[in-house]
């Protein structure tokens, strides 16, 4: 596999390193200045060799497969031809995704790897040694947010600190998912001890991010502790890590929900870890997915938006209460009006031309019937050029991807507060719940279970990618309870209605044909790529625990 995937992402990645990838920080020197070990001469240089880690190695993943996978196999998602496999989950060795994803995060290992080396061998002593220490920082920050995402696709895989081994060595071998943890914590915490407090450039992680990652880890490596029970030391250090960047990290919800997903607002004050793109970059350095997610070309202004068959799940909209602010932002039912999207329309008062207005999302007939069957996905779909200073192009949009905000640390709270009880009233844990519920304009809560945790992270979170790991966290302690909640969930199709063509403000969304689908202990994590255990049958063997 090394010589298969290793070096072929090691190559891939070379370049990759080398694309030029934005104004600030992520511009690039020039691809014969970084390789020459006389360029870690300065700070900047230093941060320089680090910039790619934040956008065009994660390229792959976010390009399709973060929504395919972390919202279709979560039951977010609908659709009658796009990302069909994952939806229903009938992902398989070869469904397209599964390959994207498995290389992408094998490319941010590689270069993390890679910027690790560099930084320590090359950095010239009259470099500020926290400068030094904060460049690897970086990159174990970025090998960990990669093995966090492996490690609960596949379960067991290798752990690869070096590349000169990635190119030599035939032989891989799988580690234990509980020695993957162990690594994945180990990463966290170095990251955490040797950032810094504040981004040295805007938009580059902080010693918050990295506790906010380590509290999200603890807390699913809680639930491998066995026999339907969490593990409590590490469920309190969640809590206490969850806290600490609650309380001292300066981070604030953003006040209007919707206003998170505007490309003016990237780097927010709720913002702990966004990648960062450009939409003039070289290929790869841009957020693509509203290219996959718009409804139409008319909202993009371009000849992409090929979302038309891609909605929210029945099962989805039916958890929204009638005014939750976040479906709005998440979602577009027809008739609702966005002031800050405009889209072409025919000009009636000349045939062939365009008008350019204010969004109003259309609805269609159907046979001699008006109701929508899809509603579609707003959410990172930003709009056209005028709509962003200009800054978008085909499938190109500069809108950051939310890896962490604070948000989900405040819900990482109330679970890890919650732990193995069956309820909690906890005084911080209600605060930091119902903070959001207050923000989305629905009911505060007294009482909170898991099953309410669960709901309102599909609502709070719906299409960022993070439905399917909240899944596989819930796996790790009640697999059997997992299963039955996906199998109950409808995929089908359905009907929506609005109460008006324009500005519409309520909708009548029925079942049309339920489509429920089949998972077991089976298929419910991804397969290895079939071109990978074709190259290395080793991966087929037991796993063994990594050695530190």
């Amino acid at each position: 596999m090394k010589k298969h995937i290793f070096k072929y992402m090691f190559l891939l990645g070379c370049g990759a390193l080398l694309a030029s990838c934005s104004k600030d920080f992520l511009n690039r020197p020039p691809e014969d200045a970084i390789v020459d070990v006389n360029f870690y001469q300065t700070a900047d240089q230093v941060l320089a060799g680090t910039a790619p880690l934040y956008n065009v190695v994660w390229f792959a993943y976010n390009d399709k497969a973060s929504h395919g996978i972390g919202d279709g196999r979560a039951g977010i998602l609908m659709s009658g031809s796009y990302q069909v496999e994952n939806i229903r989950m009938q992902t398989t060795d070869v469904t397209p995704e599964v390959y994207s994803s498995w290389t992408a995060f094998f490319n941010v290992v590689a270069q993390s790897n890679m910027v690790i080396y560099n930084v320590t061998k090359y950095t010239a002593p009259s470099v500020p040694e926290n400068v030094k220490q904060m460049g690897i920082a970086e990159g174990k920050f970025m090998r960990a947010m990669a093995y966090y995402y492996l490690v609960q696709n596949w379960g067991p895989v290798p752990v690869i600190t070096d590349n000169n081994t990635l190119l030599t060595d035939t032989s891989v071998a799988r580690n234990t998912v509980e020695s993957i943890w162990e690594f994945i914590i180990r990463e966290f915490q170095f990251a955490a001890d040797n950032l810094p407090a504040t981004p040295a450039q805007k938009g580059r992680v902080t010693k918050w991010a990295a506790k906010g990652m380590l509290a999200k880890s603890y807390l699913t490596r809680a639930g491998l502790a066995g026999n339907g029970q969490r593990n409590a030391d590490d469920l309190n250090k969640a809590k206490a890590l969850a806290q600490d960047v609650i309380a001292n990290s300066g981070a604030q919800l953003m006040a209007n929900y919707e206003d998170l997903f505007l490309t003016k607002n990237n780097n927010n004050s709720e913002s702990l870890f966004a990648l960062q793109w450009k939409y003039d970059g070289d290929w790869g350095t841009q957020n693509s997915v509203q290219a996959f997610l718009a409804f139409g070309s008319e909202i993009t202004g371009f000849g992409d938006g090929w979302g038309s068959d891609l909605g929210a799940s029945f099962d989805q909209l039916r958890l929204y209460s009638p005014n939750d602010k976040r479906l709005k932002a998440t979602f577009m039912l027809p008739g609702a009006h966005y002031s800050y999207i405009h889209q072409a329309v025919d000009d009636p008062a000349n045939p062939g031309k365009k008008l350019i207005q204010e969004l109003q999302v259309p609805w269609r007939w159907v046979g001699t019937e008006r109701y929508n069957t899809r509603a579609w996905v707003k959410k990172y779909v930003v709009g056209r050029p005028e709509d962003n200073d200009g800054k978008v192009t085909q499938q190109h949009t500069e809108i950051n991807t939310y890896m962490l905000r604070l948000a989900d640390v405040y819900l990482v709270y109330a679970e890890a507060a919650l732990g193995n009880s069956a309820s909690t009233s906890e005084a911080l844990a209600l605060q930091y719940f119902n903070a959001l519920r207050k923000r989305a304009n629905v009911g505060e809560k007294t009482v909170i279970t898991a099953d309410d945790i669960y709901r309102e992270r599909r609502l709070e979170l719906a299409m960022e990618g993070q439905a399917w790991y909240d899944l596989v966290r819930m796996y790790y302690y009640a697999p059997a309870k997992v299963l039955d909640m996906i199998k109950d969930q409808d995929r089908g199709t359905y009907r929506i209605v609005p109460n008006s063509e324009l500005n519409a403000t309520s909708w009548q969304i029925t079942s049309d044909v339920v489509a429920k689908y089949p998972v077991t202990a089976g298929n419910f994590y991804l397969p290895i790529p079939a071109v990978e255990l074709s190259a290395a049958p080793n991966l087929r063997k037991p796993p063994v625990p990594f050695k530190f």
